[in-house]
């Protein structure tokens, strides 16, 4: 996926503000498990919030660009331990500013 816009990173900051995070990552970390449930919440819902379990902001990071990789995913944002993906589905329910 091409990079989000200036625009378009501030408006899925605004629509993943009010959700939950739908995956942990524990202190395993980034395990084949997790990755599939990742996949999984992306098919579903195109913009996820992960939790991650360690305190080593480069640990986070390095997650971020592994999951982002694995996915095809975009990165919105991290804010601490919490990471901020989005994918857009098939037939996407999330319309993005130009």
């Amino acid at each position: 996926m091409k990079p989000l816009t200036p625009a378009q990173r501030q408006f899925l900051k605004g629509l993943a503000h009010r959700l939950q995070p739908v995956v942990m990552i524990g202190n395993q970390g980034l395990t084949a498990a997790v990755q599939k449930e990742i996949e999984h919440s992306l098919a579903a819902h195109e913009l996820i919030k992960i939790k991650a379990a360690t305190d080593e902001p480069d640990t986070r990071r390095t997650w971020m660009d592994d999951i982002c990789a694995a996915t095809k995913a975009t990165p919105v944002q991290q804010i601490g331990k919490i990471l901020v993906i989005y994918r857009p589905a098939k037939l996407p329910a999330i319309t993005l500013p130009k």
